[in-house]
């Protein structure tokens, strides 16, 4: 019998490694930043075109290599990280395995050109499936720059398997803001086919989630900070009523590097107990320092998941901080460090009594006189002496709003007291003016809240209908939709607007369809027509008989709506019947 076991090319051996280090377009992103960081870079440069599929590029000002070191990058297990394997609990890097670069080299066409502070000149190796095919030396700034083209191009199964562009740079996005979290202290960039998508100076880690999430987080942020021998925590984590279904915005970071953990979120969700909506999940940024020596990150190559030695006391100290910061924050005020000190009342007159105010009033002024008698007499009166003319008829009511009773008649209208009569309420339409500017009100401030989908929801429908999608896609990402790829014929969500189920939303996306190609009235843009084709689904249906303070609820909303009297389509939602004319219609 002849021998059977051989060893692997090193060709195939590093496109069996790339298939664990380079999964998509992200991966490379994240082994390349990471790289940067490593090399004590203070501004990195990600340059992207259609996702990462053409071209991937990092620009850093690091430390640069040697020509000789340039060469070995690309060798498997060669790195610069680790000596021994002891080395491997007492890591300070990103990086140790030394197969990154090898693994990328075996499935694209990468460029390095790199050059350190003591070098004249850098050094430039273009390599092609693991083979180089050129190196030289050129005339390059201090720092490294890696360029990967074409990635999977030598594996066309494996590149046919990517996402959609929208996906797969979604993935970019989420690789770049972990690792811009955490190392606030560098300036980022990030370019998408030549548009800017982020520009981030160095600062500090509430003002980076900031400038990455946008100015309303910064009100939303609770810190979180605990510092003992076995952990220190620092961060922040989201006010319970800003939770939402989705777990987008969960970050933990243990000594500057992001791992998942669902030990740790537990311990979250525990500190977060009572205060969330059923299937809401909190939002956090947490940073953990640990001993090196009790965390083992070479668990997996991605290396997001580590194992700590004392996870239950970390998991007690994480849960005690967070809900020491919720008990603070539900008791201590807000402080405001905008506020104009000009305004602030003197410090005397903080005991001082009210005193009433007083006017000089010249009695004797005639502003149609030729001229005015310097001796006129004035006197001096107090504000409570005036006394206003009444008119014969008041004009403007003064009694309250609020409406307090209500009652359904035919299951269709409701009827209350109103100050100037009796109210008719059309509930169904009502209820379409209530969702429709509570719909625009979301979108108009990018407050839609979406839920993700165990199973992506995939629709056939016709061409012309995935091209009006498409074209209207950054619509679908306002309202709260999550599009995974869409095909010629199919389009294939994992996230859906809240107010949906998914049942929903062929019903919905037919009749916007249909309002879209045909046009509709006033339909001033497509978010209009939007909110006009899922509010009228969504409105409560004639016939369904309503609790009485669900009623009242109704149509208090109804009157604080801006058009109130009608629907979206112009329709009456309400009509009021006044005192007087039913009293001229009981004198017949």
């Amino acid at each position: 019998m002849s021998d059977v076991i051989r060893l692997l090319p090193d060709h195939v051996a590093n496109q069996i490694a790339a298939g664990e280090v380079v999964q998509r377009p992200a991966s490379v992103v994240k082994e390349l930043m990471e790289n940067a960081i490593d090399a004590a870079a203070t501004r990195i440069s990600l340059i992207v075109k259609e996702a990462g599929k053409a071209h991937i590029q990092v620009i850093d000002n690091g430390k640069g290599m040697t020509e000789p070191d340039a060469r070995m990058c690309f060798e498997r297990h060669a790195t610069s990280k680790i000596e021994k394997a002891d080395d491997l609990f007492n890591l300070n890097t990103k990086g140790f395995r030394g197969e990154a670069m090898a693994s990328i080299a075996a499935v694209a066409q990468v460029q390095l050109i790199t050059k350190t502070e003591q070098d004249e000149l850098g050094v430039r190796i273009d390599i092609e499936g693991s083979q180089v095919t050129q190196q030289q030396r050129v005339t390059a700034a201090q720092g490294t720059s890696v360029s990967v083209k074409n990635l999977f191009f030598n594996i066309p199964a494996r590149r046919n398997f990517l996402k959609s562009q929208q996906v797969e740079f979604r993935h970019i996005t989420d690789e770049f803001h972990r690792v811009a979290l955490v190392h606030h202290d560098i300036h980022f960039e990030l370019i998408h086919n030549g548009a800017e998508v982020f520009q981030l100076p160095p600062t500090n880690s509430r003002q980076r989630i900031v400038h990455i999430f946008g100015p309303k987080f910064d009100e939303r942020l609770v810190p979180v900070e605990e510092a003992t021998e076995l952990v220190q925590i620092k961060g922040f984590v989201l006010k319970p009523s800003f939770a939402k279904k989705s777990r987008h915005q969960q970050f933990f970071f243990v000594n500057n590097r992001f791992i998942k953990s669902g030990f740790l979120h537990h311990a979250v969700m525990s500190a977060f107990e009572g205060l969330l909506s059923p299937n809401h999940q909190p939002g956090y940024f947490l940073y953990l320092t640990v001993p090196p020596k009790q965390l083992d990150i070479n668990i997996h190559p991605t290396k997001t998941e580590v194992k700590f030695e004392e996870e239950h006391a970390i998991y007690a100290v994480l849960r005690a901080a967070i809900k020491h910061s919720l008990g603070q924050f539900s008791i201590a005020p807000v402080l405001d460090f905008t506020q104009d000190k000009s305004l602030d009342t003197p410090y005397k007159q903080h005991q001082a009594a009210p005193v009433t105010p007083r006017v000089s009033v010249d009695s004797s002024f005639n502003p149609f006189s030729s001229r005015k008698s310097s001796s006129a007499p004035t006197q001096t009166v107090r504000f409570d002496d005036l006394v206003p003319e009444i008119p014969a008829e008041q004009l403007i009511q003064t009694e309250s709003n609020t409406i307090s009773v209500s009652f359904q008649w035919a299951n269709k209208f409701l009827i209350a007291p109103h100050q100037n009569g009796v109210v008719i309420v059309h509930q169904a339409r009502a209820h379409e003016r209530v969702l429709y500017e509570s719909y625009m009100r979301e979108w108009e401030t990018q407050d839609a809240v979406s839920q993700t989908l165990a199973v992506p929801l995939a629709l056939t429908l016709d061409v012309p209908s995935i091209q009006l999608l498409e074209a209207h896609k950054q619509l679908l990402f306002t309202m709260g939709f999550g599009i995974l790829s869409i095909d010629t014929d199919t389009i294939e969500f994992d996230a859906i607007p809240d107010v949906f189920t998914a049942q929903d939303i062929p019903h919905f996306l037919q009749q916007w369809l249909t309002q879209t190609t045909h046009g509709t009235v006033h339909a001033f843009s497509q978010l209009d027509v939007m909110a006009r084709a899922l509010s009228k689904q969504r409105r409560i249906p004639s016939g369904r008989q309503l609790a009485s303070h669900e009623q009242i609820e109704l149509i208090h909303k109804l009157l604080a709506c801006k058009e109130a009297d009608r629907t979206p389509d112009g329709k009456l939602t309400f009509h009021v019947l006044s005192t007087r004319a039913m009293e001229s219609f009981f004198s017949i």
